[in-house]
């Protein structure tokens, strides 16, 4: 069982930065692909980045690559996501999940553990 806590979320102004992170339980943390996504009241939660654990790969979607960056530190059992020139529609609950795998992580449905997610709210 993995146990993930996230942290950073708030509120910005459109054009700032913010730094999620989340917290894993376990000692086996180095061996698990982490991912972060995001859903918007009453949209489904979309994929937005994972760092994969063997080779140590990233992925970002669409909407973020260039301004997000996803990285993980073996040794404190976090994974971060710097997103930097935040906008409004980058607003919503931000999840972290982790799974053993490491191809075709933009499905929700190839994670196993889930955090409480993290709220991320960019003002105009």
């Amino acid at each position: 069982q993995v146990q993930l806590v996230e942290s950073g979320g708030g509120l910005v102004q459109a054009g700032g930065s913010l730094r999620l992170a989340c917290a894993a339980s376990g000692r086996t943390f180095r061996t698990y692909t982490m991912g972060w996504f995001r859903q918007a009241p009453g949209k489904e939660r979309d994929f937005v980045a994972a760092i994969t654990w063997n080779p140590v790969s990233t992925y970002y979607s669409d909407f973020v690559k260039g301004r997000a960056t996803i990285s993980r530190d073996n040794t404190k059992n976090t994974v971060y996501l710097q997103m930097n020139s935040l906008k409004p529609e980058d607003t919503a609950v931000y999840y972290c999940a982790s799974t053993r795998l490491q191809i075709a992580l933009e499905s929700a449905s190839r994670f196993d553990y889930w955090g409480q997610g993290t709220q991320v709210t960019v003002s105009s």
